[in-house]
């Protein structure tokens, strides 16, 4: 294989580290702190071009293929940027695929304000990975749809306009509506969490809000595989996220090593912290390989089951692993809010429930693999 990047990904690349050092780790420590949205960042990105990336030319974006990509969004982890603000562009593909010509346009516009179009409600209390549990409801009547339901853990919910909402008809087939968070009946609860501090999470409660029949995003009952048009290339995404939240933390780590000395010489002499060092490095070494190898099946058009599923189990795995040896090599400062390693911690666990859950994963791979064995 050839593992060699093509000028224009360096340039790429270059140009990103470029405006990564206008946003410091005191810059993403605030944010952390005060719980707020980066948007002096996004709109940094949005000027630079960036924010559009993986998206048609006719759409105002900029096409790019999955491996590119996947280098990029990795390079904004490795910088200590947000990855869990890197996937809208999902949400504009999915509103490009389905979405009216409107819905369209408006998604587009949200993007150049905020990193989220709109959020994403199909989690509730009793509809986690199981999306057929979905209870809200969309019913129709003089013209109007009456949607009533509780979503849970959604995510973006104070920083958008509109949530993109699954609903449940009697046939247990799923919809999509798209649903203003400030219509009368939606009240939401922002949830306090371990991580992921730059964005709310919210439990929204719809009673009986009034939107438009034009308000559902493509067919009526086709919701559940609209919802699965993108799994591989969010499950790649975010195998990609923690390689670059696990990068970060590796090299703040090594060079900590390398300066902190105990016993009268730095602490990178001794045998244990070299043990760690290697086992994190070849972590870090296997993510890359699966990471990129599932984004090179997509761009070849490979319907791989197995590959991305794998990609995003074992990257989000291997970078709480990762991470947590580089607060191990830190001690106690990397245990405090001035170091980025605390932040990484709390960040990255959610990676292995983000998009689908270690289990499910565990059961859509594994599954496949014994199936590839199956005479």
């Amino acid at each position: 294989m050839d593992f060699s990047t093509t000028d224009e990904q360096e340039l790429l690349l270059e140009s990103l580290g470029e405006l990564m050092k206008g946003f410091p780790d005191a810059y993403w420590r605030e944010c952390d702190d005060e719980g707020k949205m980066p948007i002096e960042w996004w709109d940094a990105m949005v000027d630079a071009g960036f924010a559009f990336l993986g998206i048609p030319e006719e759409y105002g974006g900029t096409p790019i293929d999955v491996v590119t990509h996947m280098m990029f969004i990795e390079e904004v982890g490795r910088l200590g940027g947000p990855g869990n603000l890197m996937p809208n562009f999902l949400r504009i593909r999915d509103m490009i695929s389905f979405g009216s010509e409107e819905q369209m346009r408006y998604t587009l516009e949200a993007a150049r304000k905020c990193p989220v179009s709109f959020a994403l409600g199909a989690s509730e209390p009793q509809a986690g990975s199981e999306s057929k549990g979905i209870t809200s409801t969309a019913v129709h009547k003089n013209g109007k749809v009456y949607i009533t339901g509780h979503k849970t853990f959604i995510s973006h919910a104070l920083a958008t306009e509109k949530m993109l909402t699954m609903t449940m008809d009697d046939d247990k087939k799923m919809s999509m509506w798209l649903v203003p968070l400030n219509a009368p009946g939606v009240t939401m609860e922002n949830v306090h969490k371990a991580g992921l501090k730059n964005s709310s999470t919210c439990e929204v409660y719809l009673d009986n809000v009034e939107i438009e029949e034009t308000d559902i995003v493509g067919t009526e009952g086709n919701g559940l595989y609209q919802l699965m048009e993108n799994y591989a290339y969010e499950r790649v995404t975010i195998a990609a996220e923690s390689l670059g939240m696990a990068e970060c933390a590796y090299e703040v780590a090594m060079r900590y090593a390398n300066q902190r000395e105990q016993f009268g010489q730095a602490i990178a002499g001794f045998q244990l912290i070299q043990q760690k060092a290697l086992d994190m490095y070849l972590k870090i070494q296997h993510m890359k390989n699966i990471v990129y190898k599932a984004a090179w099946t997509i761009d070849q058009g490979i319907d791989d089951r197995i590959l991305p599923n794998a990609a995003k189990y074992y990257c989000s795995r291997a970078a709480n692993e990762v991470i947590d040896d580089a607060m191990q090599i830190m001690g106690g400062i990397g245990y405090t809010d001035d170091c980025c390693i605390s932040r990484l911690w709390r960040d990255a666990r959610s990676m292995r429930f983000a998009g689908g859950t270690d289990e499910i994963m565990v059961h859509v791979a594994g599954r496949g693999v014994l199936k590839s064995f199956k005479q």
